[in-house]
């Protein structure tokens, strides 16, 4: 259930020569941790998160996700391999505002194909998860910033997947809310056992994490522990 970035280099077109956005990156995060991406804007975070998503292909190196190789895999298989394995938390919730808190995430289940019946269990069992028991019918403007955060959250996680990337989940949160949030999404990684990788300008948070990264310029520093930085 982990997941492996090797040798990852990234370029982009500028003109007549190219942009390295990654320079032979390297990242392995355990299965039930979380590896925080921290650096200026433009730095490479977000080329990284993309390419951990499948949603870039890189120049050379390899991405394994869960013990899967996604080098020879076909659009559609990659397709597949987001909605049944990747999950992503954005900055913004980006919630339907005609749904339900449960309906949010009773839709994923409905595009991986599973029962209305198994699908609402697992949409309950999640927002109980996530410390929203009782407003499962609850509709977005009935909820606070942080409640919506938190189905956010509850949502990435519906279809059990195997990685995790999270997107400066706190940027639109105070301090107090943040935390609340960061505490949730590690306390989730353990016990559900994904591989997350969290991107963060949020330095205050980062004793929550088990490995912190530098991201300068397309180079990655070597990942150290969080207690050890």
């Amino acid at each position: 259930m982990s997941l492996h970035l090797t040798n990852i280099t990234l370029t982009y077109p500028d003109g007549a020569t190219r942009l390295t956005a990654l320079d032979d990156v390297t990242l392995h995060v355990p299965a039930g941790t979380i590896a925080a991406l921290v650096g200026p804007s433009g730095s490479g975070k977000s080329s990284l998160l993309a390419v951990a998503a499948t949603l870039i292909t890189p120049d050379t190196g390899r991405v394994v996700i869960a013990g899967t190789d996604t080098a020879e895999m076909t659009r559609a298989q990659l397709t597949t391999l987001r909605r049944t394995r990747i999950g992503t938390i954005f900055q913004q919730p980006n919630l339907l505002p005609s749904l339900t808190a449960a309906e949010q995430l009773q839709v994923m289940a409905h595009l991986d194909g599973r029962s209305p019946r198994a699908a609402r269990a697992r949409a309950l069992e999640l927002l109980d998860a996530v410390g929203l028991t009782g407003q499962a019918d609850r509709r977005p403007h009935q909820l606070s910033g942080g409640q919506q955060q938190r189905i956010n959250i509850a949502r990435a996680l519906m279809n059990d997947p195997a990685v995790l990337l999270v997107d400066e989940p706190t940027s639109a949160l105070d301090h107090e809310r943040g935390t609340a949030i960061l505490d949730l999404i590690t306390t989730l990684t353990h016990q559900q056992a994904t591989a997350t990788v969290l991107v963060t300008h949020d330095r205050s948070h980062l004793t929550a994490v088990d490995q912190i990264a530098e991201v300068n310029d397309g180079r990655l520093d070597s990942p150290a522990l969080a207690g050890h930085r």
